[in-house]
């Protein structure tokens, strides 16, 4: 049974969540306030799952919290914001949220959004079959599927679940352009909006902690009206965890 956390301090609005994601078989605790919500998220030792983080908290706001998550977890996180707050956004982005989504919200699309989030990271949905490629290492960059690891020149990166699954599917297609569409639907488990910026900043994200280029070439390019494409260098090595396999450039 998968953990919830929701931090947030609108009692109502948080019955109501707890009611739906109860009924479809999640395990549900509340907290109304930012720091009895760290303590909880902090102090667990199961851990949880996935948290929702309210933005407008009593004590601290919902920014402060994800930021105090994020430097100790990699939990997936789903900021619940004020409709005065949408150009909050790419902040909360910027700090490592997995997904943002304005208040009031639809129940059913946030459990939606929650299953994406939780599918992709093979926690609530594990699939039986072997990835494809279970390794990829293009460049300096190595990533792991099995272990969700990834390492540039043999050196951990620190990356949030929505982070790992934009280069998965990024180095999984090395040399092609994917585009923002794609990405959205597979990734983030929505189609994009006219001003949506979602995608790019994840992408913007993504950039800055991979370094923007390798041996002076750009990692993710942008396709002007097409999407992203991750520049592939030789060696290309892909894994299926039986064995290894090289492909030039």
């Amino acid at each position: 049974m998968n953990r919830i956390l929701i931090i947030d301090h609108d009692p109502a609005f948080s019955e109501a969540i707890t009611d739906c994601l109860k009924d479809e078989g999640f395990a549900v605790i509340s907290m109304q306030d930012g720091v009895d919500g760290l303590q909880q998220v902090l102090g667990s030792e199961a851990g949880y799952d996935m948290i929702l983080l309210d933005t407008l908290l009593p004590d601290m706001n919902g920014f402060e919290v994800l930021e105090q998550i994020r430097s100790r977890l990699d939990t997936p996180v789903i900021l619940l914001a004020d409709p005065s707050q949408k150009t909050l956004e790419a902040i909360g982005l910027e700090l490592g949220a997995d997904d943002f989504l304005l208040k009031p919200c639809n129940p059913r699309e946030l459990l939606a959004r929650i299953r994406a989030i939780l599918r992709r990271t093979k926690i609530y949905i594990r699939n039986q079959a072997m990835p494809a490629l279970r390794r990829i290492v293009v460049g300096d960059i190595e990533l792991d599927a099995a272990t969700r690891v990834v390492r540039r020149d043999g050196e951990r990166l620190r990356l949030t679940s929505t982070e790992f699954d934009f280069l998965e599917m990024l180095m999984r297609s090395a040399g092609h352009i994917v585009s923002r569409e794609h990405l959205a639907l597979s990734i983030l488990g929505h189609e994009l909006g006219a001003y949506d910026r979602s995608v790019d900043m994840h992408v913007c994200r993504l950039r800055k902690k991979l370094g923007h280029q390798y041996n002076g070439i750009e990692r993710i390019k942008t396709i002007r009206g097409a999407g992203f494409i991750y520049t592939m260098p030789v060696p290309f090595v892909a894994s299926d965890g039986l064995g290894s396999e090289k492909i030039n450039a």
